[in-house]
C-alpha cells in the first residue's frame, strides 16, 4: 500500500474494510491511527479523519492490491474461525490486524520493514521512502505535480514539488542537453 499508493503509515494502519469498494474498484483514505504521548504514556489514537482535509481521498483500486486485500480478508475470516473466543473482536473493521485480530501498531511497519528488505535481498531504505519512491515514479512517468499532489494527499503543491520530485539521472542529462543546445557549437562551457 505504501509503494503503490504512497500512503503514510498512519493511513495504512487506519485502513478499514468499509473504505474498500471492491465492486466499483475504489479505495478511500479516510481513517488514521497514530501513536502519541498521552500523560507520559505512548498511546494509539484512531481517528476517523486524515492528517489534512486533502489527505482524505479516493483512489482507484489497483488489481494487485485488490487481490492482496481479498486474500487478507479471507485469512482474517479463517483466523477468526480457528481462534474462536481467543480472537480479538475489537478491530474487525480494520484491514491490518495480526493473526489474533489485534490491530497492528504504526511503529510495527517501521520496525519490521528492515527485516522484509533483508529477506527479499533489497536495498535498505526507510519505510517512508516508499512514499517518496511512489511520487518519484509517478513523476518520472509523466504524471503532473497536481495529480501527484492529489494522489499523495498533500494540501499544498509546494510540498509535492519540494520533497517528492527528485530528478533521476536521465532527467539531468536531458536538462544538460537542453542547456548545451542553447549555446552555439563553438562555445565552450
Amino acid at each position: 500500500m505504501a509503494a503503490f499508493y504512497g500512503l503514510r503509515r498512519s493511513e495504512i494502519v487506519g485502513l478499514k474494510w468499509d473504505a474498500v469498494d471492491f465492486e466499483n474498484k475504489k479505495i478511500s483514505i479516510q481513517h488514521t491511527v497514530v501513536t502519541a504521548k498521552v500523560n507520559g504514556t505512548l498511546t494509539e489514537i484512531a481517528r476517523d479523519k486524515t492528517k489534512t482535509k486533502s489527505s482524505c481521498r479516493t483512489l482507484p483500486l489497483i488489481p494487485a492490491c485488490e487481490q492482496m486485500l481479498k486474500k487478507m480478508k479471507k485469512e482474517q475470516e479463517q483466523n477468526r474461525k480457528v481462534c474462536g473466543r481467543s480472537y480479538c473482536n475489537d478491530y474487525l473493521d480494520y484491514i491490518y490486524v495480526d493473526p489474533m485480530g489485534k490491530r497492528i501498531r504504526p511503529d510495527f511497519l517501521s520496525q519490521h520493514f528492515p527485516d522484509f528488505l533483508v529477506a527479499h535481498k533489497m536495498k535498505r531504505i526507510r519505510f517512508h521512502d516508499l512514499r517518496h519512491s511512489c511520487a518519484s515514479l509517478l513523476y518520472a512517468n509523466g504524471v503532473s505535480l497536481k495529480e501527484i499532489q492529489e494522489w499523495l494527499g498533500h494540501s499544498d503543491i509546494s510540498t509535492t514539488s519540494n520533497i517528492y520530485t527528485h530528478l533521476d539521472f536521465s532527467s539531468k542529462v536531458s536538462s544538460a542537453n537542453a542547456i548545451v543546445n542553447i549555446f552555439p557549437e563553438n562555445t565552450k562551457v
